[in-house]
């Protein structure tokens, strides 16, 4: 039986750094965000946005399921754990920031097959001889564990899931080869990366 797998989007930040709200920003015609949920459609059975407590989401794609942090300015593990916790019917996730834009569907197959083959709860792509930590593929129920006990043990950073997990490293060379721009790990952090 095919494993059920959910995207994950995190859009609960504050882009302090943007200076207005960076998702709802104009990148190619469309909200920024939309990138990001249109990219993860392509791989996953379904998609989920985590939004900050009392966004409503108003704006976002047809078929995208939200969920909201639960408290204010916890962290992005904080809203991972939201969005495992929402994604309990499938078996992976894919997660990625609301602001990756250009994810590769290639890239994020290619992560899903890691993860399904190899005997291991997370998967990330590496750049400059690290694990980045978004975006990353991970095992549901093991995740969603895993972050409930870091996050009690007052851990905040997606970086301490990923150094805490049975963890595979897809390297440098494989990955560029399906995306040889390096587009997967785009991100946007102020205004003129709208325009890289």
């Amino acid at each position: 039986m095919p494993l059920l797998v959910s995207g994950v989007v995190l859009a609960g930040g504050r882009a302090t750094r943007f200076g207005a709200d960076k998702l709802a920003a104009d990148y190619r015609g469309q909200p920024l965000v939309h990138h990001a949920v249109h990219r993860l459609a392509e791989v996953c059975d379904d998609v989920i946005v985590v939004l900050a407590p009392g966004a409503l989401g108003d704006g976002l794609p047809p078929g995208v399921r939200t969920v909201n942090d639960t408290t204010e300015s916890e962290g992005p593990l904080a809203g991972l754990h939201t969005g495992l916790l929402a994604a309990v019917g499938s078996d992976l996730v894919v997660v990625a920031g609301g602001d990756m834009p250009d994810l590769q569907p290639p890239v994020l197959r290619e992560m899903l097959r890691v993860l399904e083959e190899a005997q291991v709860d997370a998967v990330a792509l590496a750049q400059d001889e690290r694990a980045r930590p978004l975006p990353c593929a991970l095992r549901t129920w093991p995740a969603a564990d895993l972050t409930h006990a870091l996050l009690h043990a007052g851990r905040r950073r997606l970086r301490d899931l990923l150094d805490a997990s049975r963890l595979a490293v897809i390297d440098e060379a494989t990955w560029t080869a399906l995306d040889p721009d390096r587009r997967t790990v785009f991100d946007v952090d102020e205004p003129t990366d709208l325009t890289r």
